[in-house]
């Protein structure tokens, strides 16, 4: 990652940094993203397993038979 972090500085910004600076920026992100991603994916399995419990409580309804005498 420091190496493609050197490589974006340079192409967008035409500034070469170092591997200190590089890791820096690693850390940073890594600091400021870890917890908000790991969050969103938590919340995309949840619904996600909401989604498949929905369904298969469909699925579940729809093998029921009718009780004769009721409709």
């Amino acid at each position: 990652m420091k190496e493609r972090i050197r490589y974006y500085i340079y192409e967008e910004h035409g500034e070469e940094i170092g591997e200190l600076a590089a890791e820096n920026w690693l850390h940073f992100f890594a600091e400021e993203l870890a917890v908000p991603f790991y969050n969103q994916g938590v919340a995309d399995a949840s619904e996600m397993m909401n989604q498949k419990i929905m369904s298969t409580e469909e699925d579940l309804e729809a093998l029921k038979r009718p009780v004769k005498g009721k409709k």
